[in-house]
């Protein structure tokens, strides 16, 4: 798409929504952003007492009897840490395991390229085994089901008590500093967002001025959600009720760890309504926070946090210029220390990001785990995810290389668990 598609293309989408939402659409949205903007100082003000102790952590053997007002709180945070699902000695073992993987290959996919410490590789041992353990495919279920259906039609097709498999990265991160690929952003989705009807209609209270009936755990508008409308490499397909991690190592904050924007409600209605406004003084200036400094304008085509690539488009990435609201400097918060077997986890709209520097004496290492239910477009994924690992290559979403590596994993076999097998799409014949 060229420069000034793009324009025209930005331009349209602005008037298509605001016409779309009726003729009200400035006012309602106008009196959202003020109300918002307000909430946002406040939220500030929260994280900045708590720190990493906001985010809320529950051990594994607690899932099934957690509370409600538990689970409410893990909604409107959008981040959880649940601690114990793996054993201690497991998780090390498969960080040892990834090591001597990678001496024994020194030609695997990863970066940096002269010190390698994220790897694109997906179907080593280590990480077959972690997708496939009973535990975290229970804890995945359970993540699945905090998502929530008020239709009455049944949704066919569905089932989040049972969770598939998707393939996903590792990183083994050395003490340093310098890693800036990973600030502030959202995945699951850029310009879609906005443009695919589906996705948009997940944040149709939003775009109403009814910001706060917003819930980012709706079901429906889901499961028909096209995240990826370009074809971009390295965008998810599927739909991730959340991304995750599984810790091999003991990794604290300021040690190279996650970071997230601890209000799910607010950073999604703040970051969906940004388009529609633009300030009124520089942004720089000491009174951008203000709501008055702000007006609604559908004239000009930016949506701010999202950039063109050569397939598509990136983002959101918001930063303190172009969403200056979240105060990210202040509210991205470091998620507590976790022990090897722990995991995090995200809702896929959680701004997050990873700290620049690791100040520790030891590698911070993790496995990409994510939550994925059943659902027809990700049982289909699954369908073709399943022939690149008997065939040692990539996934689908994923650019095309071969992982036909020595000791990868090639078997059904070398799953841990009938339920692992089943959530690959495999059979014990396969």
């Amino acid at each position: 798409m060229s420069s000034n598609e793009h324009t025209n293309t930005f331009l349209k989408l602005k008037l298509d929504i605001a016409s779309s939402y009726g003729p009200d659409f400035r006012a309602r949205i106008t009196k959202a952003w003020a109300e918002i903007i307000d909430e946002l100082g406040k939220v500030s003000e929260r994280v900045s007492v708590k720190g990493p102790e906001y985010i809320p952590q529950v051990k594994f053997s607690e899932l099934a009897s957690l509370p409600p007002e538990r689970a409410d709180e893990i909604r409107r945070i959008g981040t959880v840490v649940i601690r114990d699902v793996v054993d201690d000695k497991d998780a090390r073992g498969w960080q040892d395991s990834l090591k001597e993987f990678v001496k024994t290959n020194p030609d695997v996919p990863g970066f940096p390229a002269k010190d390698k410490q994220f790897f694109e590789l997906y179907w080593t041992k280590p990480q077959v085994e972690a997708r496939s353990h009973p535990n975290v495919l229970a804890a995945s279920a359970w993540l699945n089901n905090l998502y929530r259906d008020s239709s009455p039609s049944p949704m066919e097709g569905v089932d989040l008590s049972a969770p598939l498999t998707y393939a996903d990265r590792f990183r083994i991160r050395h003490p340093g500093g310098g890693w800036t690929a990973f600030s502030p952003h959202i995945d699951g989705g850029s310009i879609e967002r906005w443009q695919d009807p589906a996705f948009r209609s997940c944040f149709d209270d939003i775009l109403t001025g009814d910001w706060q009936k917003h819930d980012p755990f709706a079901l429906r508008g889901r499961l028909e959600a096209r995240s990826s409308l370009y074809d971009r490499a390295n965008q998810a397909s599927v739909f991730r009720t959340f991304q995750g991690w599984l810790a091999m190592s003991e990794t604290a904050p300021t040690e190279g760890t996650l970071k997230v924007f601890p209000d799910l409600l607010l950073s999604n209605a703040y970051i969906i309504l940004r388009p529609f406004f633009r300030p009124l003084v520089p942004v720089n200036s000491p009174g951008i926070l203000d709501s008055k400094n702000w007006e609604y304008d559908i004239s000009y085509a930016d949506f701010p946090g999202i950039f063109a690539l050569d397939k598509g488009f990136g983002g959101p990435r918001p930063t303190p210029e172009s969403h200056p609201h979240l105060m990210l400097e202040q509210t991205m918060t470091s998620v507590p220390k976790v022990m090897p077997g722990d995991t995090v986890f995200w809702h896929c709209d959680v701004v997050h990001s990873v700290e620049v520097d690791h100040t520790g004496q030891e590698d911070s290492a993790v496995m990409y785990i994510p939550a994925v239910p059943t659902t027809p477009i990700n049982k289909a994924y699954v369908e073709k995810q399943k022939e690149t690992f008997l065939k040692s290559t990539s996934p689908p979403d994923y650019p095309k290389c071969s992982q036909a590596f020595a000791g990868i994993a090639r078997e059904v076999g070398d799953l841990l668990s009938p339920q692992g097998v089943l959530a690959m799409g495999l059979t014990a014949g396969s």
